[in-house]
């Protein structure tokens, strides 16, 4: 398969899949249910972070938080008081308890107050001409945990490319708050382009660009999420992650790759 016949194929994948009807079976249909702009990035948060197993039970836990602050996330983390804490102490979703819940909530409290918008985190110390998602990723790392006191099991729920993690659920929570495509992806954050978002790698997608010649790494970690980036740059320079929808699709929900 020659390049244009690659981009006709991811093309026509990704128009498939781009669509509102997507929404409804993924875990971005958590912060589709808010309107501000605070709320719609909390609640892709948790969602992003929660976004391993089962996606019905990555749904429902991200919706049962989301009750838990009386559905409206940003009211919540900047006004509650200690007794409205009480709530999440029986929370947990697999690896992720209440300790690590209650840190992620005093966290992001301090990051509104201080940033205004979880958005400014990611740029720190950056300008849009010469961003570098790969120090966005450190940075949001590092001043997330800049804390007097910080559980060591939360730290392996943010990834960071430190590790030589791929930061999968990090780089789909920004596709979800960058990409504007009117359709699944808010597009709300507008100091980050799409040109410079990371495509989300977890084993489904990996394969399946190993099987397009997109990858050749067996390793599904940060160097091969940065490989499999540049290969799709190739096809898109503006918006290379919106073939995450194509690799994704094959990859989880049809269980078919598109070359044997």
């Amino acid at each position: 398969m020659n390049h244009q016949e690659l981009k006709i194929l991811l093309d026509e994948a990704v128009e498939k899949c781009n669509r509102k009807n997507f929404i409804k079976s993924d875990p971005i249909s958590v912060p589709h249910r808010f309107s501000k702009k605070e709320d719609i990035e909390i609640a892709g948060f948790f969602a992003a972070i929660f976004a391993w197993g089962n996606r019905t039970t990555i749904i429902n836990k991200a919706n049962e938080l989301m009750q838990l602050m009386d559905d409206a996330p940003h009211d919540f983390l900047l006004h509650h008081q200690q007794k409205d804490l009480k709530r999440m102490e029986h929370f947990v979703h697999r690896t992720f308890s209440a300790t690590d819940l209650l840190f992620c909530i005093q966290t992001l409290k301090r990051l509104y107050h201080q940033y205004s918008t979880l958005e400014n985190v990611f740029i720190k110390n950056q300008s849009t001409r010469n961003f570098e998602m790969e120090l966005a990723l450190r940075n949001f790392y590092l001043e997330f945990f800049d804390e007097e006191f910080v559980p060591q099991r939360t730290r392996k729920h943010i990834a960071t490319p430190d590790r030589n993690s791929a930061s999968k659920r990090l780089c789909m929570y920004l596709r979800w708050m960058v990409r504007d495509d009117k359709k699944v992806d808010f597009g709300i954050w507008k100091k980050i382009k799409p040109a410079d978002l990371i495509c989300p790698l977890d084993v489904h997608v990996g394969n399946v660009a190993r099987q397009l010649k997109l990858l050749n790494r067996s390793q599904n970690d940060w160097q091969s999420a940065l490989q499999l980036t540049n290969e799709l740059r190739k096809l898109d320079a503006n918006d290379p992650v919106k073939y995450d929808f194509a690799l994704f699709s094959w990859g989880v929900l049809s269980k078919k790759t598109p070359v044997n």
